[in-house]
């Protein structure tokens, strides 16, 4: 009620980076505006440059805004650095959203956390009088926030329930390193019933991730018809909530079913390949571990390449399961369908994809069509993640860290304690 507005750049406080949007600043109940992904995005010599960092993901912004006390957290949508349109968050907006169980009953959070569209940005800024000259000094180092002179006063009728999800796991024991793991993880839910879409409210979530729980299965099945078991276990993890914020793998996270520190890596299926084979299979967060180096030699034995994902800017590295493994020091492998497409070529395989986030992605319309889906790719995708998992399974080496990730540091520590 009466919750006074502050333009606060990015929302970031990252002091590696001599970085922080709430210097000097108190917004204790109040209302922050930021802006979506982090100054990387416009500035090559900023962070990361166009690879974006966690501080561009709309969770750590939420974060840090609950953080520095603020009661709302508006985020002002753009689609080139959201990397998606309007209409995914909306979509995964229009329901009922689900959050882990915290000890304070999520008191910790800020009151309001939502997103503003650019119309809205605009209404808001001319209203307050100040000039949208503002939004281009924040991408600058110094800036400093901006109050926007406005109050800000919501009423919210809403109501809560507890309810429980499940993740799903299965163990096929090693025959000589029972107690090491390799864990194959990919999410099995989507947004169900949902705000209708040209008559359409039904979310079917076939590409995403009903394909990854068809390869999480498909292997499982596999390794389990194996003559010779692998020495080391494998652990088949079908994980909730992932749209929702990657919960269900969070929770894992947080209360493992095996010790992490005796857990040799993670491999995440989310979206798999349904339109061609290709000759190369992208890695996101290529760089981060010697996960890309297993990758690597699975793809030459079949005459492929493993190629850097081609819009590290979307922050996709923070937006799969994969990424809380990541954070607790378990290397991670997240491959995506490649796009060089066999008999086809590169800009056909971008089409595609680009044509999937456009018009499929978090929409009524990511379902399966027999018209047009091809299976051949997707089976060699996946042929190529078992022959890492066999590598893994049977080696007596754990995966590391490359130098310069910020989750090295983690695994030595992790791997360091009794």
């Amino acid at each position: 009620n009466n919750s006074e507005m502050v333009f606060a750049g990015f929302g970031i406080v990252a002091p590696e980076y001599n970085w922080n949007d709430y210097a000097g600043l108190n917004v204790k109940g109040k209302t922050v505006v930021v802006m979506v992904n982090d100054p990387g995005f416009y500035d090559a010599k900023l962070f990361k440059g166009k690879n974006m960092t966690y501080y561009g993901r709309w969770t750590y912004k939420y974060e840090e805004a609950a953080r520095q006390g603020a009661a709302a957290l508006l985020i002002i949508h753009d689609t080139a650095p959201a990397s998606y349109p309007w209409t995914v968050v909306r979509n995964s907006g229009s329901k009922s959203k689900l959050y882990l169980q915290t000890a304070d009953n999520g008191k910790s959070r800020a009151l309001l956390e939502g997103w503003l569209t650019q119309e809205s940005t605009h209404k808001l800024f001319k209203l307050a009088g100040v000039s949208e000259d503002v939004l281009e000094a924040a991408k600058k180092r110094g800036f400093k926030a901006v109050n926007l002179g406005l109050d800000a006063s919501l009423t919210l009728n809403n109501i809560t329930k507890k309810s429980t999800s499940h993740n799903v796991a299965a163990i096929l024991p090693g025959t000589k390193r029972a107690g090491e793991y390799l864990i194959y993880s990919a999410h099995w839910d989507h947004f169900g019933i949902g705000e209708a879409v040209r008559g359409d409210s039904i979310y079917n979530g076939a590409e995403d991730n009903a394909t990854g729980t068809a390869g999480l299965l498909t292997l499982a099945e596999a390794f389990s018809k194996l003559k010779t078991r692998p020495e080391r276990s494998i652990l088949f993890l079908s994980v909730t909530s992932e749209e929702q914020g990657l919960l269900g793998s969070e929770y894992y996270g947080t209360h493992p079913l095996v010790p992490l520190k005796q857990t040799v890596a993670d491999i995440n299926m989310d979206v798999l390949n349904n339109f061609s084979r290709t000759k190369d299979l992208v890695v996101v967060g290529y760089g981060q571990s010697e996960m890309d180096d297993y990758a690597k030699r699975a793809a030459a034995k079949q005459g492929r390449i493993i190629t850097p994902e081609p819009d590290p800017s979307g922050g996709w590295y923070y937006r799969s399961d994969h990424f809380n493994f990541a954070k607790v020091g378990v290397p991670s492998l997240y491959p995506e369908s490649g796009v060089d497409a066999i008999g086809h070529g590169e800009a056909w395989g971008k089409a595609k994809a680009a044509d999937y986030t456009k018009n499929r992605y978090h929409s009524p319309f990511d379902e399966y069509d027999a018209k047009t889906w091809v299976f051949s790719g997707m089976v060699e995708d996946v042929r190529l993640l078992f022959d890492v998992g066999t590598t893994l399974a049977n080696e007596a080496n754990f995966p590391k860290w490359k130098a310069g990730s910020e989750f090295k540091a983690i695994r030595e520590k992790s791997l360091a304690s009794k």
